[in-house]
């Protein structure tokens, strides 16, 4: 069965090129000029990956994807303009996965948009290799079915937080750099040396379970290495 991917941009031109490069790829695309177009979609589609666009005429790509983690976990990645820093952050800090800055090569987004779909289905359909559940000082991680709880409650978590998180618990006492869990997520090597990705996303982790960065008791900062969880 093909993945069904949303491409959400006012520029007819842009989403009209994305949407070429990846039914080249055999996926389905599903294309919105406006926000209340994406919203119809994603409300009547089961979609498996979402590509918003920040500035739309009617409402804003980060209030698209404020809506879709309301209730979905699939990848969203977002299209900001070059140079917009804040938009970046406000993106993943409301559940983003990735961002591509415009004017981007059409091949990359397509490799964005794959190595999303691979991590977000190793998580979703159980073949990931290593144990199936991860459980650590009342944080339980379960693998086959992308769920979290901490202390008995469930924790809504980005495909990309479930990700860090996991990888963390799976080397609790060991520091992992950012760049070594930009590998170990993406696996690819366009991704830029900037830390600012990881670190947003750990704040959102931190707010998620509560975590106080100056006295920590999960996810912990080492200046200058990177970050780890205590055994």
């Amino acid at each position: 069965m093909a993945d069904k991917i949303l491409i959400v941009d006012d520029e007819k031109e842009i989403a009209d090129l994305a949407a070429l490069y990846l039914e080249n790829e055999n996926f389905i695309v599903y294309k919105a000029y406006t926000a209340a177009e994406a919203m119809d979609y994603i409300e009547n589609e089961e979609i498996d990956l979402a590509i918003l666009d920040v500035m739309l005429p009617d409402m804003s790509g980060l209030e698209i994807c404020r809506k879709i983690r309301q209730k979905h976990t699939y990848p969203v990645i977002m299209l900001t303009a070059k140079g917009e820093e804040t938009d970046k952050i406000t993106g993943l800090t409301l559940g983003a996965d990735d961002y591509i800055t415009k004017p981007f090569l059409p091949l990359e987004m397509v490799a964005r948009v794959k190595a999303q779909l691979r991590r977000y289905k190793r998580y979703n359909t159980g073949t990931e290799p290593e144990d199936e559940v991860i459980v650590h000082s009342g944080l339980v991680l379960n693998i086959r079915t992308h769920e979290c709880t901490l202390n008995e409650k469930p924790l809504s978590l980005t495909p990309t937080e479930f990700s860090i998180l996991c990888i963390l618990c799976r080397q609790k006492g060991r520091v992992v750099s950012a760049e070594e869990l930009f590998h170990q997520i993406w696996k690819d090597e366009y991704f830029s040396k900037n830390n600012n990705t990881i670190t947003v996303h750990i704040r959102h982790l931190r707010e998620k379970m509560g975590d106080s960065f100056e006295n920590p008791k999960y996810i912990k900062t080492v200046w200058g290495c990177g970050y780890k969880i205590e055994p």
